[in-house]
Parts: C-alpha cells; structure tokens; sequence
C-alpha cells in the first residue's frame, strides 16, 4: 500500500518570517520555493525524504488575515529527550519564547510556541504511539 504524503499549506504575508521560524528555529530545511507562479511567491520546508512539508504562500496584492486559534496546532514529535531539548533551545536562541498551551496536555511533556502569524507549534517529548 503506498502512502499518502502530506503537504500542509498557509498563506502569509511575508515569506520571510515563517522561513526563519520553521528552518532556524524548528531546524526544518528549504525544499523548493517558486516566484512569480500565476502571481504567487511560495516556499516548501521540511526535511528531505520526509513524507510531509510545510509550503507557505504568498499572494501578489493581496494581504492575508490570519486567524489562528489556541488549538490550530502542529505538533512534531520527539521521543528523544536530548533532541526534544536541542530543539527548544534551538527556537529559543532564534528568538522565540514558549507560550503556555491552551490545553494544559501540550504543557505536561512538551513546549509550545507561536510562530510569526500566531499559529501554535508544539513540541512534545513523547513517542509517537500511534
């Protein structure tokens, strides 16, 4: 059986920032980015060979509204508690400070921080059980 891969897509208004957010501080690389595609500017992040990526878009004149909420979350698991760690202080030394999570579960085994246009990323120190 083949596997779906997963591509989870968001608008932003500027490219930039969610680029810093997700690659210097969650360690997530440039995959592939586009310009001027039907008057669209894009990137794809994630980790090579990963079945999934993030890709943020940007629309000529047009300006997004977010609208995150407290529970709009990724959340990326790390069953290794040295790598949890590495991965906290990565996004701390870029400049992001944990928030406290709306629902207290994300607070008991993980971090959770917002990324430049207010939408959560959790990081839980937990295997993946499913």
């Amino acid at each position: 059986m083949l596997i779906p891969k997963l591509r989870v897509a968001r608008p932003t208004n500027d490219l930039a920032a969610p680029v810093h957010f997700y690659c210097e501080g969650l360690g997530l690389e440039r995959l592939a980015g586009f310009t001027a595609h039907q008057g669209f500017d894009g990137v794809m992040l994630g980790h090579p060979g990963a079945p999934y990526h993030l890709e943020f878009t940007r629309e000529d004149g047009q300006l997004v509204a977010p609208a995150p909420t407290a529970e709009h979350l990724l959340v990326f698991y790390y069953p290794d508690a040295a790598a949890w760690q590495a991965a906290t202080a990565r996004l701390e030394a870029a400049g992001y400070a944990a928030v406290p999570a709306h629902n207290p579960y994300w607070d008991a085994q993980g971090r959770t921080f917002a990324d430049p246009d207010g939408y959560r990323v959790v990081l839980q120190q937990a295997a993946w059980a499913l």
